[in-house]
């Protein structure tokens, strides 16, 4: 077969195959059973194989890559245009088969299984501390409903727990008590569970040089670190800070027409959880700009003219783009000198 062009359209058991010659002549249009995906892309020329960025994907790119195959990963919403009328299985593989064939199409960089090691840790440490919540909410409810109120911060709670398992619990029926230390049994072994993630994380951090020199920007610690280090598999992709920072969802979006530029909220795209850590390491840099203005003239004159959520969006942006530039460059943060008169 002189298939040139590849469009895999992955799933759990059953993947579609679409693949063309170099006159876009349709060879082969079919489905294959998970067992059948080595033997089939092994008898295959070296050719380029087009995958949507999804779930699998990065494991199968290794595997492709390692028969010989020029493998790219395309983010789900710039194929999603070259879908034609309805959407199936065999739609998808023609419309993958064809967008990676665009001069134009972004790609996403190939994770290696260290790095997608990295992130199962903090996918789990999310979950953890999300289920942590969950019951240290439940906790406070019912506290309230026997008139025990306690302090905001998961530190206050943790000073607790041990009491609430020994049941020592004063004005709270039996059977309550009961509840409470079960309850109180999950929160103490999920605070374990996390603990161990930190400590597992803080030794990749150790052996990583990419992380360590992301650990030197202000606002940014050993947990946005470590996520960066390991989503971002080639920062090279990227031609600039900004399309780094609009990658992750930080930039404004731009309703623009006539001549007039709108730049609306920010788009949200990219991802979720490295936004998050950003915009929350921010939140905790205002605390201390607030205290020390003369720390961040930048970001205080912001802060004095916007409200805080906007300022610290804002410096998510700033620092995503930093961010971009140190692992560029292979250097440490830096900070800007002041000259006279200048605002930083």
């Amino acid at each position: 077969m002189n298939i040139t062009t590849v469009g895999l359209d992955l799933a759990k058991n059953v993947f579609q195959v679409h693949g063309i010659d170099k006159d876009g002549k349709v060879i082969v249009c079919k489905a294959l059973r998970r067992r059948q995906m080595i033997p089939f892309f092994t008898k295959l020329e070296p050719c380029l194989v087009g995958i949507e960025a999804c779930g699998t994907s990065h494991h199968w790119a290794r595997q492709l890559s390692a028969l010989g195959h020029a493998v790219k990963l395309m983010p789900p919403v710039y194929v999603k245009p070259y879908v034609k009328r309805g959407k199936t299985d065999a739609a998808d593989a023609e419309a993958i088969c064809e967008a990676v064939q665009r001069p134009t199409m972004r790609f996403v960089a190939i994770k290696s299984p260290e790095q997608q090691s990295v992130l199962f840790l903090h996918r789990t440490r999310d979950l953890m501390i999300r289920q942590r919540t969950q019951v240290v909410n439940m906790i406070r409810a019912q506290l309230a409903e026997f008139g025990i109120t306690l302090a905001k911060g998961i530190q206050h709670i943790l000073k607790i727990v041990p009491q609430l398992i020994d049941g020592k619990v004063p004005d709270v029926p039996e059977l309550a008590i009961k509840i409470l230390s079960t309850l109180a049994t999950q929160v103490e072994d999920l605070q374990v569970l996390i603990c161990d993630l930190d400590k597992e994380l803080k030794v990749w951090f150790q052996g990583s040089k990419i992380a360590r020199r992301l650990e030197t920007i202000p606002g940014i610690g050993l947990i946005t670190a470590t996520a960066l280090a390991a989503t971002v598999a080639d920062p090279h992709q990227f031609t600039s800070g900004r399309q780094f920072s609009a990658w992750i969802g930080l930039t404004p979006k731009s309703n623009s027409s006539g001549g007039k530029e709108r730049l609306g909220h920010i788009s949200k795209m990219g991802d979720q959880y490295l936004r998050r850590l950003l915009v929350n390491g921010m939140t905790s840099q205002l605390r201390w700009i607030r205290s020390h203005p003369g720390s961040h003239r930048w970001a205080a004159n912001l802060l004095a003219k916007k409200p805080p959520k906007l300022v610290a969006i804002a410096m998510a942006n700033k620092a995503a783009r930093i961010a971009w530039a140190v692992m560029t460059r292979d250097e440490i943060y830096r900070k800007p000198q002041m000259t006279t008169g200048e605002v930083v």
